[in-house]
């Protein structure tokens, strides 16, 4: 089961995301469809982000799962859920959180591709990606409209950057105490 699980994944990783997101958009729309609803976008964007979360997750567990102190549970007589549930998770959710903010702004990045090429969620909804291809028509008139998209967007995703890392680097800290 895991070494399907882990080929699957393989695969999703090795698709370029814009066209995945592209495949699955067209494949969950109805016929005919050329934007999607912000239901089928989020499904698509979420598909996207499992596969790296994914590889984390088991990065992580198999290393916990060989560290002294899962041994000592096991030898202690710990059956292999509780060890999962008090030794392996605690150790694992903090590593995944921190890269779940990383991922999301690659989700975002994505969905402001999608939205710029007119694929992602109809008016009345706005996105940046609606906003910077709207702005992109009148570049030489009026550059900040496309700019000020672009700008709100960048700090956004800098914003979840920084995060992701000091959540990273508050849990290495913590975990180096131990």
């Amino acid at each position: 089961y895991e070494r399907i699980t882990m080929s699957a994944v393989d695969i999703m990783l090795s698709f370029p995301s814009l066209i995945l997101a592209l495949a699955l958009l067209r494949f969950v729309s109805p016929p005919g469809e050329t934007n999607g609803s912000i239901t089928t976008v989020t499904f698509v964007l979420t598909i996207l982000a499992i596969p790296a979360l994914a590889r984390i997750t088991r990065a992580n567990t198999l290393t916990y799962s060989q560290r002294e102190f899962v041994t000592a549970a096991r030898a202690l007589g710990a059956k292999p859920l509780r060890i999962l549930r008090k030794e392996v998770v605690p150790n694992v959710v903090p590593a995944m959180v921190s890269f779940s903010f990383v991922a999301l702004a690659i989700l975002v990045v994505a969905e402001g591709a999608l939205s710029f090429l007119g694929l992602s969620v109809e008016a009345p909804a706005v996105s940046w990606g609606k906003l910077i291809q709207a702005g992109s028509e009148k570049l030489d008139t009026a550059p900040h409209l496309a700019l000020f998209p672009c700008l709100v967007m960048f700090l956004t995703l800098l914003a979840l950057n920084f995060i992701g890392d000091r959540r990273q680097q508050r849990y290495s800290a913590r975990e180096s105490k131990h």
